[in-house]
């Protein structure tokens, strides 16, 4: 990192502070025409996977959530408390499900998603 000293514009402060190249001004800014480098980049080692997070453990903890929130939202709009915390557990559940789903292969990268995409491509 490249860092200039900058003496402070206000009165009665002595001394100087660095400043990095990442906050001078114009920083960051690249030249017109110029490429960034691989390295600025920054880009993951390996593509991630291509289903979009389409995946059965998705979709039910997706359902499940939308479920428990809605039934704690009317719950709220009618003022039923024992509805809103049931709501609430619906919620847990959903997450946990999920995490479940995950955990047996019905997730991202798990056995049974490969193995539907390949039944399947898009």
């Amino acid at each position: 990192m490249v860092e200039q000293s900058v003496r402070p514009s206000t009165a009665g402060t002595a001394g100087t502070r660095p400043v990095s190249a990442a906050t001078a001004p114009g920083a960051g800014v690249a030249p017109a025409g110029s490429v960034p480098r691989m390295a600025e980049l920054r880009l993951p080692p390996v593509a991630p996977p291509t289903n979009h997070g389409r995946t059965s453990a998705a979709w039910a903890t997706t359902y499940i959530v939308l479920l428990g929130t809605t039934i704690a939202a009317l719950a709220m709009i009618f003022a039923v408390v024992w509805a809103f915390w049931v709501g609430l557990g619906v919620v847990v559940a959903g997450v946990v499900v999920g995490k479940v789903m995950q955990v047996l292969g019905h997730g991202q990268g798990g056995a049974r998603t490969e193995a539907a995409a390949a039944h399947h491509p898009h």
